[in-house]
């Protein structure tokens, strides 16, 4: 006959061996959760930040390692959509200072993207490393999934990403941005004109000197008969807002008319273009 106190601690001892294979159990689903958590979620949570206008279709493989197609929209409700040609492929592997992400995509990205995340306590830094003059490159056209007003637009040329020693910070609910990127708008042109090309654009994004948080946003016209300028701020405590001019080259008054009615409130020669406020 087993006395009680045996009993008793057998009965612990098997207690505690379930217990850890419950927990070791749990762990390892945990684990491989983590592991091979699909690419939709992926897809989801890309398309939750950008509130539905940025959508990752047809993914495949997993958060670590998977590809997609790129679809631009209007956003939730919306029916316009414009894909990009070609599959995105992206994996994410651990490094000792945070998350190195590498993306490709043979019709837009210039060889391999990568972006270094570096979490911290209570912030968040997002490295680009670069070793060419551009970074990516997109058919102007893809804009017209945005809806209004690129659909009307109906823009054709090409937008290239450019970046210098880009970092941005995310900390106290704010991001600053380290380093300058360059979005040029090329040989672009319109279904509202007969004038093909209109002209080339260079958007530029650097830091506010001020160190407030904000980045200071300029346009210029590089080239062509439509003529583009404005200058703005985003992000940072104040509001983003972006003030700018669009007018035509003597002598394309008639050939601009009509584009300058749309992208713009008319104010005699000129269209002022006008988004959020100072």
């Amino acid at each position: 006959m087993i006395p009680v106190s045996a009993r008793a601690a057998r009965q612990t001892r098997a207690g505690a061996g379930l217990g850890w294979n419950l927990s070791g159990a749990l762990l390892g689903m945990l684990l491989a959760l983590v592991l091979f958590a699909p690419a939709s979620w992926l897809a989801r949570a890309v398309a939750a930040a950008s509130n539905q206008q940025l959508l990752i279709t047809e993914a495949r493989g997993t958060v670590w390692n998977g590809s997609g197609m790129l679809v631009l929209t209007g956003g939730s409700g919306s029916r316009d959509a414009s894909i990009l040609p070609g599959r995105l492929s992206w994996s994410i592997g651990l490094r000792p200072s945070g998350l190195l992400l590498r993306a490709s995509q043979a019709c837009c990205i210039n060889g391999e993207l990568q972006m270094l995340l570096k979490p911290g306590l209570g912030r968040v830094e997002i490295t680009l490393s670069n070793q060419s003059d551009w970074l990516v490159r997109w058919p102007a056209a893809w804009l017209a999934g945005l809806g209004t007003p690129w659909n009307t637009l109906q823009l054709g040329g090409s937008l290239r990403l450019s970046a210098h020693d880009l970092s941005l910070q995310f900390s106290q609910g704010l991001w600053r941005q380290s380093g300058q990127i360059d979005l040029d708008l090329s040989h672009l042109s319109s279904r509202l004109s007969t004038l093909a090309p209109l002209g080339s654009y260079r958007l530029r994004i650097t830091p506010d000197a001020g160190n407030s948080g904000a980045s200071s946003i300029s346009l210029s016209t590089l080239d062509g008969a439509l003529l583009l300028s404005g200058q703005g701020s985003l992000g940072g405590p104040g509001k983003t807002y972006f003030k700018g001019e669009a007018a035509s080259a003597p002598g394309r008054e008639t050939a601009l008319n009509n584009l300058l009615n749309i992208i713009g409130r008319r104010q005699g020669a000129r269209s002022v273009i006008s988004i959020g406020s100072a």
